[in-house]
């Protein structure tokens, strides 16, 4: 064996390529870069203060706006999968454990609805309906943070699972739980009138204005539990790395257009053929 073989050996099977950790790898840098994006245009535009905007500031003005948008809607289709993906491999490590399935099955539930929260985010800006955007706040980051402490518990009870994995996502856990109650209690503080009024529309701040700090403290909690939830689903690459896909063809009648109610008791032949 030559060097070239050798090295060609070693770039067959990337990390990302092992089993479906492509899945969670894909969600992280994917709604990261939604993030980013649509950040660095805005600030480019002069649409918001480069310091820290609020991330649904820096979608709310087009172009930036339909970047967004788009971008976050994949994000929401990715965690779908990811999500149900996660929800299959504890299923079947965990067939005879109820209280597990049962947990399990209210995990599912959990994040589908924060991912239909991201959609709502997505597609409703501030600055055009701001009671859906907050609705949709509400679901993606509190019904996403009841997700977390599920498949955090769900890590502690599964033999299987290491207990340092357990450690990180409940690390993970608190860090997205400190974050929230700041962004609450700074929000709460921010627009409650002290400070003027319109705040919720207001995209350019000067540091010498009264609730400045309220303000910052606010927009850099939002940015901070963001990247707590991106950094739970990057505990899932471990895990992913040992599930693999397969997809199974067969035929329960001889055309599209009519079944065979006796061909569907006969049994099933495989399908061979590359797609």
């Amino acid at each position: 064996m030559n060097i070239w073989s050798t090295i060609g050996l070693g770039f067959d099977m990337w990390w990302f390529q092992q089993g479906l950790s492509i899945l969670p790898s894909a969600l992280v840098v994917w709604s990261s870069a939604s993030f980013i994006f649509s950040y660095v245009t805005a600030v480019l535009l002069r649409h918001v203060d480069p310091l820290v905007p609020y991330i649904s500031d820096t979608g709310t003005v087009p172009p930036e706006r339909c970047l967004f948008g788009i971008m976050l809607n994949v994000s929401a289709l990715l965690g779908i999968a990811t999500m149900y993906v996660r929800y299959k491999q504890v299923f079947y490590l965990n067939l005879e454990e109820a209280a597990i399935l049962k947990l399990n099955k209210a995990g599912l539930v959990l994040g589908m609805v924060s991912c239909f929260g991201l959609c709502v985010i997505a597609n409703f800006q501030k600055s055009t309906l701001i009671v859906m955007h907050v609705v949709g706040a509400c679901l993606t980051f509190g019904v996403g943070t009841f997700y977390m402490i599920v498949q955090t518990i769900l890590s502690y009870k599964m033999q299987l699972t290491k207990k340092s994995v357990f450690r990180i996502r409940l690390v993970v856990l608190l860090w997205c739980a400190a974050s929230i109650v700041s962004m609450f209690i700074s929000s709460v503080i921010l627009y409650s009138g002290w400070y003027g009024v319109d705040l919720i529309q207001k995209l350019h701040w000067n540091s010498n204005e009264k609730g400045y700090s309220i303000h910052m403290t606010s927009t850099v909690s939002e940015w901070s539990l963001a990247f707590s939830f991106l950094g739970f689903f990057l505990t899932y690459i471990r895990d992913f790395q040992k599930i693999t896909l397969h997809v199974v063809v067969q035929l329960d009648g001889y055309s599209l257009n009519c079944t065979n109610p006796q061909f569907t008791d006969e049994p099933r032949q495989p399908i061979s053929g590359n797609l």
